[in-house]
Order: C-alpha cells, then structure tokens, then sequence
C-alpha cells in the first residue's frame, strides 16, 4: 500500500519540488559562487544521509560495482547537471536559455532508451514528445528576449549542453545499473562522487566567499532537504518503478511550473501564450503516460 502510494503521488510531487530548486537559486546565488554553493550543499546533503543511514541502519552495496555504479550516476546527475547549469547561467546565459536547452532532455532520453535499455518508443510517445517540447518553447518565450544573446558563448552552450548530457545519461544510467540502490546509501555515494567533481572545481576556478545570512541560511537548507534528499528520492523512485522515455517527460512541467511559482513569489507576468503553453506541457505528460 505504501509502495503504491508513493508511486501513484511521487511524479507530480517531484515536478513541484523540482520547480522549487530554480527559485531556490534564484534567491541563493547571489550570496555564494555556483559550484561554491553546490559543493557545500553536497556536503551538508551527505553528513545528513551518513546520520540518517547509520540511525537507520541503511544497507550498503554488496558489490563494490555497485558503488561505482552509484558514483557514476551522482556525478552524471548532481555533479554534471547541475554543475553546468549553475556555471553556465554564472557565465550570464540567460536561465531561460538554459532551461530550453536541458528541456530537450525528454526527446534525447527517449532516442537512447531505445538502444541503451531496450525500451519501446511508441508513435504516440513521439507525438506526445514533441507536443511537450513545443509546451516548453511557449512557457520559456518571455525569457527567451534579444538581450541575452550577447552571452551565448561557446563555454556558456557547451556547459549547457554538458548538462543536458549529464542528466540524460544519469537518469538512464540509473535505470540501467542502480536503480535498485538504497536510497540513504545510494544517496551518500552519489553525493560523495559529486562533491568529489564539484568541490575540487570550485576551489580551482572560484574564490569561494559565501555570504553567510538569515536568508542564505533558509534557501541553503530548503535546497538541502526539499532538493537535494526530498525530490531526488522521488526521482530515484520514479526511476526504478517507470520507463525512462517515460518518466524524462515528467521534466516537461518544470519550466510551467516554475513559471507558476514565479507569478506567486516575484509578481512575474504570465501571457495567454504562456498559459497554452502550460496546457500543452501538461497533456503531453498524459498522452506519452496513456496506456493502450
């Protein structure tokens, strides 16, 4: 019955929370570096999990193919993803931008589940594919102004492409080889693996100053627990239990919901094209889920 619950609610509850994490860094950056701030909130991400794994007494991997495995999709998924997102935006690639570059994520997860995990890709998945990525153009339009093309560099695409790769390859990776993982275990390797790429890099190329306050401190830890342990848990959850083609669509209302929660937190405008948009997302999401 649990089981049931949370993989009948864990889709539409990690598309929420999800969401969140771009306001997240909308409010968080301006008080630390990209990587600085991902490398520390990896950090507190894996002394939490090391607490609650040992309360609990987590299951560790039998194998030690297994912690690789784990390793390979904490830094395709954390450390590359969103390493290249933070750094490119950093680089002054609008986040729009940005967000239409990983938003094609679902159409490359369903190209390479095919060969990669021999997964069916139906028509109507592909219709449904399309539909959402054009749902995502509509919402990510007003972002999408003349003013940002001056930052679109090579470094900045290719960071971005980077991420779009990371995470594509990580959520199939993870389907593929270590979906089964615990998730307080799992978690702690795929956060070491990360911290491991991040850290390094962020002493490497940043100054590291954090500016430490009430407000840094709240976002820091909603990131930590709502991001970082909440979402990704569900995410691993939907990993395991659903077809990746499937479950890449899911990533389709990120931008929409984003937008929502823009509107409500910072009074930013949503048009009537926005709003279609959102529709077309949003029934993408169900026709590619539509059994027949």
């Amino acid at each position: 019955m649990r089981r049931d619950f949370l993989v009948r609610f864990a889709p539409g509850t990690f598309v929420v929370l999800w969401a969140t994490g771009f306001v997240g860094a909308k409010y968080g950056l301006p008080f630390a570096e990209p990587l600085t701030f991902l490398a520390l909130r990896f950090a507190i991400v894996v002394v939490i999990l090391v607490l609650a794994a040992l309360v609990t007494r987590a299951p560790w991997p039998q194998r030690p193919v297994a912690f690789i495995h784990s390793a390979v999709s904490g830094i395709l998924i954390h450390g590359i993803y969103l390493g290249g997102v933070f750094w490119a935006i950093s680089l002054g690639l609008p986040a729009g931008i940005s967000a239409l570059v990983v938003g094609t994520q679902p159409l490359l997860s369903a190209v390479l589940s095919g060969p990669l995990l021999g997964e069916r890709v139906r028509a109507q998945h592909w219709v449904g594919l399309v539909i959402g990525f054009l749902g995502i153009l509509l919402v990510l339009t007003p972002a999408l102004d003349s003013s940002g093309l001056t930052a679109l560099t090579p470094a900045s695409i290719g960071l971005c492409i980077g991420a779009l790769i990371g995470i594509t390859l990580g959520t199939i990776y993870q389907k593929a080889f270590s979906a089964a993982a615990d998730l307080r275990t799992g978690g702690i390797i795929q956060y070491s693996a990360a911290l491991a790429v991040i850290g390094p890099a962020a002493l490497w190329l940043e100054r590291n100053t954090v500016i430490w306050s009430a407000d840094f401190i709240a976002v820091l830890g909603w990131l930590v627990i709502v991001l970082s342990i909440g979402a990704i848990s569900l995410l691993m959850i939907i990993i395991r239990h659903g077809e990746i083609s499937k479950v890449a669509t899911l990533f389709y209302l990120v931008p929409a919901v984003t937008a929502l929660l823009a509107w409500g937190l910072f009074g930013e405008r949503l048009n009537c094209l926005q709003l279609g948009g959102m529709g077309l997302a949003a029934f993408s999401v169900w026709l590619v889920g539509l059994r027949r």
